[in-house]
């Protein structure tokens, strides 16, 4: 590992309980802090994620959250109903930036939520989370409030798969882990760098592009590295993260979605094929099945003319 690592690790690495609620809330002062969940058929679990920030971040004791916003991607089930009635106000992906056909993905969802929240801080959290703690809001969004020096936060945590501690973030230590060890190696201190639940300043989100799909996570940590630099980036150990977990295929084309990412940063030039062809047993035998990876990154926020116009008003 670099030294430059080890000393950020040491400098930049923290527990929840090293900043109690009453020192975050001392110091957020006027700063806006938005939480965003997007949300694609979660509604088992959804409700309960916005209850826990309602009742514990959101009270007139513990002002901690201004705005908490569901973006519903398109869900089929009751997601949208279950979100609105436990508390989030909820906005439909393709209500945002009409103008702008929306694509498919978790990062399309992020980007347009810019475009829908005023706060000064966002924090991501990701909508199939099970038994939620309010930690995974207050972990994050903390050292954006009581550390004018950071700006990008990521939680860690331990990850079971089902009841084997430590082995989830499959795509994290097969794909992720090695690509950023090799070549962004400043980026190694990460625990979690593939995780969904991150909070960063408004001012460095607006002007960092959005990979729609997959790829979104890794391709905003790079970028901010490289946009603020790595004393700017943090992480918090927020404690354990259970959820559903995905099978080995779509697994398979959220690697592929990920590595696209990274060598689009890598060589902002010629690209390899976008395409992933898997295998299914069907009754001739192994069935090849070709997906698209995602390709499509967005913009900065900042380009965009009505939010350059929503600035200015």
């Amino acid at each position: 590992m670099l030294e430059e690592v080890e000393r950020w690790l040491d400098r930049r690495s923290w527990s929840v309980a090293d900043r109690p609620l009453e020192r975050i809330l001392a110091a957020k002062r006027n700063t806006r802090v938005s939480v965003v969940l997007p949300a694609l058929n979660e509604e088992a679990t959804v409700g309960d994620i916005v209850s826990v920030i309602r009742r514990e971040l959101m009270s007139e004791a513990v002002p901690l959250v201004d705005e908490l916003v569901v973006i519903d991607s398109g869900s089929t089930d009751r997601t949208a109903e279950v979100a609105a009635a436990a508390g989030a106000r909820v906005v439909a992906r393709d209500a945002v930036l009409p103008r702008i056909p929306a694509l498919p993905g978790k990062g399309e969802v992020l980007w347009r939520s810019l475009m829908v929240t005023s706060g000064d801080v966002v924090c991501f959290v990701d909508a199939d989370l099970r038994d939620f703690s309010a930690n995974f809001v207050t972990g994050i969004v903390g050292p954006l409030l009581t550390d004018p020096d950071v700006d990008f936060v990521k939680a860690m945590y331990d990850r079971p798969f089902g009841d084997t501690p430590g082995q989830g973030g499959r795509v994290t230590e097969l794909v992720a882990r090695p690509l950023l060890n090799l070549h962004w190696p400043q980026l190694a201190g990460f625990v979690q760098p593939l995780g969904g639940e991150y909070a960063a300043r408004r001012s460095l989100l607006e002007r960092l592009p959005f990979p729609v799909g997959y790829g979104v996570e890794l391709g905003l940590l790079v970028d901010a590295l490289h946009t603020v630099g790595l004393d700017a980036l943090a992480q918090v150990d927020v404690g354990v993260r259970k959820h559903r977990h995905q099978d080995g295929q779509a697994l398979g084309r959220m690697a592929a979605a990920i590595y696209r990412t990274a060598q689009l940063r890598l060589s902002r030039g010629h690209l390899v094929r976008p395409r992933l062809t898997q295998f299914e047993r069907g009754e001739k035998g192994f069935e090849p099945r070709t997906h698209a990876v995602d390709t499509e990154e967005r913009p900065p926020m900042i380009e965009i003319a009505e939010y350059a116009r929503r600035r200015v008003a």
